[in-house]
């Protein structure tokens, strides 16, 4: 064998012995394969170039305890190249943060979780869109104070909160119990409880107040804390099934007859609807919603949706 096999021969053999769980001392190896110990840090080195250039989560590493070289813990995978690019397309398709927000967090996502040769063509398949990206109108930041809202929801701490509401520019301020963050249709939004339900329209109402965050304009995380029974608990996916475009209300049961190209929109757009019947015309839909979005989304399907608001039947 030249030298060449002999090196690939013997990286082989101590890839295999790693693999297999041995802690393998640099003497031992040295005295085995009749090379200096100098050789067998080399040997270590192309190993861990070669995980790094094929995108493998895994190291090498020198165990003092055993005296010796054996694998570490494996990290966990990277995406692949069709989840990353699924990740990224989602995140431009939301439209729901400034481009000095936006860009940065594509960039760190293709840098840390892209296998190396690979981050070139995902970058090139993203470019366009980059490039063309059209940021929301409120032009607000919404990184910064994202995780402090956050961290108020999961510690149960009392919110006072400055808000802007879309049809009356002056300010509102409000104490809140925060109990989700949620995201829909280019915005994140804050759901809370009033403190004072005397100052709401429907103080008997039991779903919380939906905020979006880009309107809030200023917020204080209080030291005071309050308590939520677990039966009770705010339940976002629950919420998320039942709400359209953002608008809270009560919880209604709804009944409409849908005639348009396809069923699965509908259910896609209302997670709780089941079809009741089916027959030439289309389909008789119920589902359970929250609020007036409802309301907006079944008048804009125009002659494809039938139904009355008398058809609306409160809980």
């Amino acid at each position: 064998m030249d030298g060449t096999s002999v090196k690939s021969e013997r990286l082989l053999q101590i890839y295999s012995r790693l693999v297999s769980g041995d802690v393998l001392p640099k003497k031992e190896l040295a005295q085995q394969f009749h090379v200096t110990e100098r050789s067998i840090q080399r040997d270590m080195e192309s190993l861990r170039c070669f995980f790094a250039e094929q995108g493998l989560r895994q190291d090498i590493v020198y165990d003092k305890g055993e005296r010796g070289y054996r694998l570490g813990q494996p990290a966990l995978p990277l995406l692949n190249n069709s989840e990353i690019l699924a990740v990224c397309k989602i995140l431009l398709e939301s439209r729901s943060m400034r481009r000095d927000e936006m860009l940065p967090i594509l960039d760190k996502l293709i840098s840390c979780c892209v296998p190396a040769r690979s981050k070139r063509a995902v970058a090139e398949l993203l470019a366009n869109e980059k490039h063309h990206y059209v940021e929301p109108h409120h032009g607000q930041h919404i990184l910064p104070g994202l995780w402090e809202i956050g961290q108020a929801v999961q510690e149960h701490r009392v919110m006072e909160i400055e808000y802007t509401r879309m049809k009356e520019p002056k300010l509102v301020r409000r104490r809140v119990l925060p109990v989700g963050i949620m995201f829909s249709e280019y915005y994140f939004y804050l759901t809370a409880f009033l403190e004072d339900k005397t100052t709401f329209d429907n103080p008997d109402d039991l779903f919380p107040t939906i905020y979006r965050i880009d309107r809030i304009k200023s917020f204080k995380v209080l030291d005071e804390h309050f308590s939520v029974p677990y039966k009770d608990r705010f339940q976002e996916g629950e919420f998320r099934k039942r709400v359209q475009f953002m608008y809270g209300g009560r919880l209604e049961r709804i009944r409409f007859k849908y005639t348009g190209p396809s069923i699965e929109a509908v259910l896609d757009r209302l997670p709780t609807a089941e079809v009741v019947t089916q027959d030439e015309d289309g389909w008789t839909v119920e589902a359970e919603v929250f609020g007036k979005g409802i309301e907006m989304w079944l008048r804009s399907q125009g002659k494809h949706v039938q139904m009355s608001l008398r058809n609306l039947q409160k809980f």
